[in-house]
Formats: C-alpha cells, sequence, structure tokens
C-alpha cells in the first residue's frame, strides 16, 4: 500500500512538474462592431484545444487569448479569428 501511495504522488508530482505556463497573446482583429461579434469570437476560440480564456475588448479591436503553448499556436489562433469573420492584423502585443 505505501509503494502505492508513493508512486501515485511521484505521477502527480509530475504532472504538476510538467504543467505548461499559460501563454497570453494579445491580436487585432477588424470588423467587431458588437457584443454579438464577441460571443462569435469567444465561441470559435473555446472550440481551439489548449485556450482557456479569451477576452474581447471591443473599443481597442483586440483579443486576449490565454493559451497552452503546448498544445495550440498564435497562428492557429489568428486563423480561428479570422474564419470567424474578424480578420487579425499581424500586430505582437504579448504572448
Amino acid at each position: 500500500m505505501r509503494q502505492w501511495i508513493c508512486a501515485m504522488g511521484a505521477i502527480l508530482w509530475l504532472g504538476v512538474a510538467h504543467a505548461a505556463t499559460p501563454t497570453t497573446a494579445v491580436l487585432h482583429a477588424a470588423n467587431m462592431t458588437c457584443p454579438t461579434c464577441s460571443i462569435t469570437i469567444e465561441k470559435a476560440l473555446s472550440r481551439v484545444p489548449g485556450v482557456t480564456h479569451t477576452k474581447v475588448d471591443l473599443n481597442a479591436a483586440t483579443v486576449a487569448v490565454t493559451f497552452d503553448a503546448d498544445r495550440t499556436t498564435r497562428p492557429v489562433l489568428a486563423r480561428t479569428i479570422t474564419e470567424a469573420g474578424f480578420p487579425v492584423t499581424d500586430k505582437d502585443h504579448g504572448g
């Protein structure tokens, strides 16, 4: 029983030690005009594996995305937003 507990502890520790640090990217997106645009973008990004948080700022025309860099990339996020109807301009603001 003791060996089993030690093994489980080691597995848990390795999982925590290798957990990816979240990365945040801020992307500029065009054509955002109303709250429905925010919902559309958030819904599209929620389907991307590794995305953990999305914040759309209509006034600044930006989308801040927190994601696991081991599971997705900035170009994938940009393509997803663009395919949702909001072309992303290539400006680097974090991440």
